[in-house]
C-alpha cells in the first residue's frame, strides 16, 4: 500500500443491512436526514419552521399525521432576537418552552461545522434541529457557490443527522433567476438541494397574498407529498384546504393559471350573462361546484364589472357593460 494512502475496503451490498426511514412530518421531514425549506423573504418561512416547532415540542399533529410523543428542540437563528421575537412567536404558537432550546451564540458564533452541533443533538436528545437561515451557518472563508466547499460541509452536518436520528432543517432563500426552474431557485451550490432528502418550497398566492402554499418540491425517500396550504393573522397560523394541486412553478408564477378564484369568477360571469341572478342562486351553484363562500367572497371583489343591486326586495349580482 503507498504511503500515506488509505487502505481499500469493500461493501458488498449483500452484507449492508436495511434500514426503515422514520419520519418527522411524513412525507415532508425524514428523521436523521436533511431537509431544506426555501422561499423568498417575507413568505413566511419563518412562521412555518416556529409553528413545526412548537407543535413538535407538544406532540401535536401535523398535517395528515396523528398526535405524537413531544420532542426537543434546537433552534438557531441567526436574524431574529430571542426575546423580542422568536420566544413571542412561540409563546402565540402554544409551545413548550422547556423543549426549545438554542445553542448559545454569544461568544462564539456557530457554523454548520461547528462540533457544538453534534454535542447539543446528543446532550438534549432532540429529534429535530432548525437553523434559520442557512447563509447564516456556513462559517467565515465558505463559498456557497462552490460545490467543493460546500460538499464538506454538508457531508459533516448528513453525518450528525444520521448518527443522532436527529432531522435537520435549513431555511433557505431563493435566488433571483426568475423564470428558472425550482430546482435551479436555491442560493448557492446545487448540492444544497442535492444533499437535502427532502425540499419543500414556500410562497405566495399572488391572488390571495395571505394565503402562503408549502410545495414538496424534492423528495428521495418517499412519494411527493400534496402541497400544503397556510395563513398567518397576527403571528398565528392556521392550516387552510383547497391547494393540494399548487405545483412549485405554479407557486413561483404567483399561482396556477386557473386558480378557484378565477373558476369562480368563470361560473359567476356565465350564469350572469344570461341575466341577473339571485345572490343565493349564486351560491349554489357556487357550493355545488365544492368552492367555498371565502373564494366567491374574493372573486366578488375582483370582478369590478359585477354589482349587487336590489331588486323586488331581494338582492341580485348584476353583470355590467
Amino acid at each position: 500500500m503507498t504511503q500515506n494512502q488509505p487502505e481499500l475496503r469493500l461493501i458488498r451490498m449483500s452484507e449492508v443491512e436495511t434500514q426503515e426511514v422514520h419520519w418527522l412530518w411524513y412525507p415532508y421531514i425524514p428523521q436523521g436526514k436533511l431537509t431544506i425549506i426555501q422561499g423568498n423573504p417575507g413568505e413566511g418561512k419563518t412562521t412555518l419552521a416556529l409553528w413545526i416547532a412548537a407543535m413538535c415540542s407538544c406532540g401535536q399533529a401535523l398535517p395528515g399525521m396523528e398526535q405524537t410523543t413531544p420532542i426537543n428542540i434546537l433552534y438557531q437563528t441567526a436574524e431574529d432576537g430571542l426575546g423580542d421575537t422568536i420566544k413571542p412567536r412561540l409563546m402565540i404558537a402554544s409551545a413548550d418552552l422547556n423543549r426549545i432550546i438554542c445553542i448559545d451564540e454569544t461568544e462564539y458564533s456557530l457554523s454548520l461545522l461547528d462540533e457544538r452541533i453534534e454535542r447539543a443533538v446528543k446532550s438534549t436528545n432532540a429529534k429535530l434541529m432548525i437553523l434559520d437561515p442557512l447563509q447564516g451557518y456556513l462559517g467565515r472563508g465558505i463559498d456557497m457557490n462552490r460545490a467543493n466547499e460546500i460538499r464538506d460541509v454538508l457531508k459533516q452536518l448528513t453525518f450528525v443527522a444520521d448518527q443522532t436520528g436527529c432531522a435537520i432543517v435549513l431555511i433557505g432563500h431563493l435566488n433571483k433567476a426568475v423564470g428558472a426552474n425550482s430546482a435551479y431557485r436555491g442560493l448557492g451550490s446545487m448540492d444544497f438541494r442535492a444533499a437535502a432528502r427532502s425540499v419543500l418550497l414556500v410562497g405566495r398566492m399572488k391572488r390571495e397574498p395571505h394565503i402562503r402554499v408549502i410545495v414538496h418540491d424534492k423528495s428521495s425517500l418517499a412519494t411527493e407529498g400534496k402541497s400544503v396550504a397556510f395563513s398567518i393573522k397576527n403571528g398565528s397560523l392556521r392550516w387552510v384546504d383547497g391547494y393540494e394541486k399548487i405545483t412549485a412553478e405554479d407557486l413561483l408564477n404567483g399561482g396556477p393559471a386557473n386558480t378557484k378564484v378565477e373558476q369562480t369568477e368563470r361560473l359567476v360571469r356565465e350564469r350572469l350573462e344570461k341575466g341577473p341572478a339571485p345572490v343565493k342562486e349564486i351560491q349554489n351553484i357556487i357550493r355545488q361546484a365544492g368552492i367555498s363562500p371565502r373564494t366567491l367572497d374574493i372573486a366578488k371583489k375582483n370582478m369590478r364589472d359585477v354589482i349587487s343591486r336590489k331588486e323586488g326586495g331581494h338582492w341580485k349580482w348584476v353583470l355590467i357593460s
